[in-house]
């Protein structure tokens, strides 16, 4: 693991805050920083594209193919000129021929796939040798960093405090929140090498973004009345909100962080 000097997010924060809610956006900023010191080799592929929020603003080159197995995603990615086509499939079984890809990226989406050993032997199918593959996850420090089962613990409650971790987790659909040895181990099989990676966001952050679940209601209400997270996307609107998320939105790479950023080659 390697260590860098942090670089500024509030551009990608910014970004993110006009259209995301405010937990989702203090992430997003952080991993989309990364990729200012990646080069990507084209045609790219988005192995879980989502609704191309991050794609768009997050500095990478035009994309080839966005994939996600959900429709609604997929409509509004349609959005983002960042792609040149958008496919609705499984991962796990991606129509496409072998080594079509000279690269790919996957942002915060393996952790939410069961079958993940099938995705990561189809991305290596479709990738050509010595693609890289970049990606980012949650990671095995993940469920020990959340706030409030700390606080439970505090005070002698364990049980109710595995109770709400476990409840989180599947909240945040996470099935799989591994360590750098669990991933080293699985991308071998599918025919990766780890290149690098680092672990980021702090346990202070992910405190941030574990309460924002709840303090950013009101996005989720604009979300379904209206189909808009933000109603306001202006400085008056949000600025104290930016200011609040500055200090916890920093990308330095810490031992303690709660996700982890990997830059893996298909091997070959």
């Amino acid at each position: 693991m390697t260590q860098s000097t942090p670089t500024d997010t509030g551009k990608y924060l910014w970004a993110n805050l006009k259209a995301l809610p405010y937990f989702r956006s203090l992430l997003r900023a952080v991993e989309a920083s990364y990729y200012e010191q990646i080069q990507l080799a084209k045609p790219i592929y988005d192995l879980g594209c989502g609704d191309g929020h991050f794609a768009s603003i997050a500095p990478l080159p035009p994309i080839a193919v966005g994939l996600d197995p959900w429709a609604g995603p997929i409509r509004e990615a349609r959005a983002y000129p960042i792609y040149r086509s958008l496919v609705q499939a499984d991962a796990a079984a991606a129509p496409f021929p072998d080594g079509h890809f000279a690269s790919a990226v996957s942002n915060s989406v393996l952790e939410h796939i069961p079958h993940l050993d099938e995705v990561l032997v189809e991305t290596a199918r479709i990738l050509r040798p010595g693609a890289l593959f970049v990606f980012c996850s949650p990671n095995h420090q993940w469920l020990g960093g959340l706030h409030l089962p700390a606080l439970l613990r505090k005070l002698g409650l364990k049980g109710l405090a595995g109770w709400y971790a476990d409840l989180f987790r599947r909240i945040s659909r996470h099935h799989h929140m591994l360590g750098p040895d669990e991933w080293r181990s699985r991308l071998d099989a599918a025919g990766f090498e780890i290149v690098d990676y680092w672990h980021y966001f702090r346990p202070a952050s992910l405190h941030v973004l574990e309460w924002g679940h709840y303090f950013g209601l009101p996005s989720w209400v604009a979300r379904m009345l209206l189909g808009r997270w933000i109603l306001s996307p202006s400085r008056w609107n949000l600025g104290l909100t930016a200011a609040f998320l500055k200090p916890y939105a920093t990308n330095e790479r810490r031992t303690d962080g709660t996700y982890s950023f990997y830059v893996a080659r298909r091997n070959g």
